[in-house]
């Protein structure tokens, strides 16, 4: 089977963190509700002469997300309808921007493995979301708690190629919507639904085939699985001679197939016209320049990997988002150790974390960050063994405390003074004559057991590093 290249863009709807929904006060579907229409009102149920009031929340949120994909700010944008009939639209049309929609001309970096690509984004608007069927055997019902909820549609350029681009700039989206507080962008509560556009066309050619629109694609493995097929489904029919048709098809993710649902349609089948009922949204450059964000997730992973010298999966942990970011620069600020903050935040901190029974953040920790830099000062100081400074941490995760305080309660100071450690020395080479002999006679694997006879005889409080030296030295 000839080699086929793939082509993708993403239609990617955000549900913006707002309390409200765009254009009422009933409570925004961020979180699923207990029970069915519980937050609608006149307006979001689509009754006669109930008008919209635009959430000035959302469009703050809409705003920040928009600097955050790096996109033009357009100080004016329009509301438009957009007309279509179903059961879940009660009002018979959505409120979106067709025509001049918030934001444009962005881009997203991303790692695709360890390369960073760049991808365009080609808009981002405002729209309403619809209410949600549900199917129960013969009959639907419809639950319009979510119809309203703000949505951001993010539009790409056709700049993807494989699954792997696909997933990495999604991932790379849902933490910079995070980072920007713009969204919690969680595919399992709904907040985050992508359709993929997908072509084939053979290397070096510039006309596509048509394009498929597959949806209901609801986890980043699904998004993977579904790119696979429809690639093999378009790949079989150009070969077998036939043409794929321009379409929406339906991802069922248990049977790992889809199945069509409508043909394509063209911004005309939906008769577009400014919304009559709300005027053009002006921002002021003020407006538009204060909610800038200083630098964005990929911006630190960069930092980590370049400034200090992390590994590629502690960039990418530190980095994944803002909580965690934030308190390893301050820990870096506070410690002057970015490679010793970074070890005892991932593999020290966040171990306690995953085993602790109750729920904790590092915003609810019992101790600040300053008591955790004391630690690793100490450590750096040859005041605290490596080994040692874990039972402080541990300490500090359970009681809280001072961390000076810990190590001089439970007589873990290490003790540094040559003349006492070089006394201790004397005593365990004149107790062990056996065994000096035998590392005088060559057996090196000796030496380890006379260095842990030096921390006994110290109780645990002697520098192993200088034990070592001293030991080496009279031996």
């Amino acid at each position: 089977m000839p080699a086929y290249e793939l082509v993708m863009g993403l239609e990617t709807h955000v549900r913006v963190k707002s309390e409200t929904k765009m254009f009422c006060s009933c409570r925004n579907a961020t979180e699923l509700a207990d029970d069915a229409n519980e937050h609608t009102c006149p307006f979001c149920m689509g009754f006669p002469g109930a008008l919209p009031r635009l959430s000035e929340a959302v469009v703050d949120l809409g705003v920040r997300a928009g600097h955050a994909m790096k996109c033009a700010i357009n100080p004016e944008s329009i509301f438009d309808r957009k007309s279509y009939f179903y059961p879940d639209l009660p009002a018979g049309y959505q409120i979106t921007q067709l025509f001049t929609p918030i934001a444009v001309d962005g881009t997203i970096d991303a790692f695709v493995g360890d390369k960073l690509k760049t991808f365009r984004i080609e808009r981002m608007h405002l729209e309403t979301d619809a209410g949600k069927l549900v199917h129960a055997g013969s009959k639907s019902l419809i639950d319009y708690n979510r119809a309203g909820s703000p949505l951001m549609e993010i539009v790409t350029k056709p700049d993807f190629r494989t699954r792997e681009e696909v997933l990495a700039y999604l991932e790379e989206l849902q933490k910079l919507l995070r980072f920007a507080g713009a969204s919690d962008a969680d595919m399992e509560k709904g907040q985050l639904r992508c359709d993929v556009n997908i072509s084939i066309r053979k290397p070096g050619e510039d006309v596509l085939n048509n394009r498929v629109e597959l949806k209901n694609l609801n986890s980043f493995s699904a998004i993977g699985r579904a790119i696979e097929h429809e690639y093999r489904r378009q790949v079989e029919i150009v070969e077998s001679g036939g043409t794929v048709g321009q379409e929406t098809r339906g991802w069922d993710d248990e049977k790992g197939t889809s199945s069509p649902q409508r043909s394509k349609e063209d911004a005309m089948d939906y008769r577009y016209f400014p919304e009559p009922d709300l005027p053009p949204l002006v921002l002021s450059t003020e407006y538009i320049e204060v909610r800038k964000l200083d630098d964005r997730p990929i911006d630190r992973r960069i930092r980590y990997l370049s400034e200090y010298r992390l590994l590629p999966d502690d960039a990418r942990i530190l980095s994944r988002d803002r909580e965690t970011s934030d308190y390893y620069d301050e820990l870096v600020r506070l410690s002057g150790d970015a490679k010793k903050s970074c070890s005892y935040l991932t593999t020290v901190l966040f171990a306690l974390m995953d085993a602790s029974e109750s729920s904790v953040t590092l915003a609810t920790l019992r101790f600040v960050p300053e008591e955790l830099a004391r630690v690793i000062a100490m450590v750096t100081a040859n005041e605290l063994s490596s080994t040692n400074s874990k039972a402080v941490v541990e300490t500090l995760f359970t009681e809280g405390g001072k961390a000076d305080e810990i190590v001089d309660r439970l007589g873990l100071r290490q003790n540094n003074d040559t003349s006492a450690l070089e006394a201790v020395v004397d005593r365990v080479i004149a107790e062990n004559a056996e065994q000096v002999a035998e590392y005088r006679a060559g057996n090196e694997r000796v030496f380890g057991f006379l260095v842990g006879q030096c921390m006994k005889a110290s109780a645990g409080q002697g520098n192993p590093k200088i034990f070592n030296e001293l030991l080496k030295a009279k031996l």
